[in-house]
């Protein structure tokens, strides 16, 4: 039995995404997510005007007269969210973790998902796989990834995304729309993300907190990196230092945005400190614009 905060924390992130999802999602969701295509139905006789190519010769065969493969185009999405709980997710020097920002926005597009009889999946990764729940429909399921979200406690504390996907492609043999919603603060995954994205449609949503992006002025402060505990002694009154971090800052993200576009995956950049609602619904406006030209 859950602790009663516990469960009018979920209840609150629920109500709360479910309003934002009934709003807007509703309209947008299926427009700039595709189906799967063309799914197999049954075989028929062949009637004057079908098509050859659709003549299945095997059955022609056995039967002596021509017989057609029927297809039907198949709508079920299976939605499929990739959350990093490492250390570095644990952090905010604003009122919210980057933890408590991605399980919101999970809950939110996975309503949106279950409202659209979708499949919903979710993959708990640290440098190694925390926790999966393979794809299912209902709010009693979601309500489940919500809780793991919000609630798992990871056994490790470091990042390893290359792994997480070579998991994900383990458990996902159909294709499926994939959130990665992660700090992306990792070696090396790069090239497993480009083969993913070949399978699957992959959508990367980074979490940034304000500071990650430029030093405030402080004074001497000691900073830790979350994942390794290793100590940082920096005096952020000194311009030079913060103009410094700042360029640093700029040119990994940049490096960043330029990976995900070689690799031909759809980018998300959610800051701690912005509403995160309006920046998913310009990210639904634009891909839905580019997917119907």
């Amino acid at each position: 039995m859950l602790p009663t905060d516990v469960i009018k924390n979920i209840r609150r992130v629920e109500i709360k995404t479910r309003r934002m999802a009934a709003d807007f999602f509703t309209g947008h969701y299926r427009s700039v997510f595709k189906g799967r295509g063309m799914e197999f139905d049954e075989v028929r006789q062949y009637t004057p005007g079908d098509d050859i190519r659709s003549i299945d010769w095997n059955v022609t065969a056995r039967m002596g007269e021509p017989f057609i493969k029927k297809f039907v185009e198949e709508r079920e999405l299976t939605i499929i969210f990739l959350l990093d709980l490492s250390q570095s997710c644990s952090f905010a020097t604003t009122a919210r973790l980057k933890r408590d920002l991605a399980a919101e926005l999970s809950c939110v597009l996975a309503l949106s998902a279950i409202k659209n009889n979708d499949k919903v999946g979710f993959i708990a990764f640290t440098d190694k796989i925390e926790a999966f729940i393979p794809p299912a429909k209902g709010a009693k399921h979601v309500l489940r990834v919500v809780r793991e979200s919000l609630y798992l406690k990871p056994q490790s504390k470091g990042t390893d995304i290359a792994a997480a996907i070579e998991y994900l492609n383990k458990v996902s043999s159909r294709r499926a729309v994939v959130f990665i919603i992660s700090d992306f603060h990792a070696p090396r995954y790069e090239k497993p993300l480009s083969i993913a994205n070949k399978r699957h449609d992959i959508i990367a949503v980074t979490l940034t907190d304000p500071v990650e992006r430029a030093l405030p002025n402080v004074g001497i402060i000691a900073l830790e990196d979350a994942e390794t505990g290793k100590l940082f002694v920096v005096d952020t009154s000194s311009a030079a230092v913060r103009n410094n971090y700042r360029q640093q800052a700029a040119r990994m993200f940049e490096d960043r945005r330029r990976l995900f576009v070689r690799c031909g995956v759809d980018h998300i950049e959610i800051s701690t400190d912005v509403p995160y609602i309006k920046t998913l619904i310009r990210f639904f406006r634009i891909r839905e614009r580019r997917l119907n030209r």
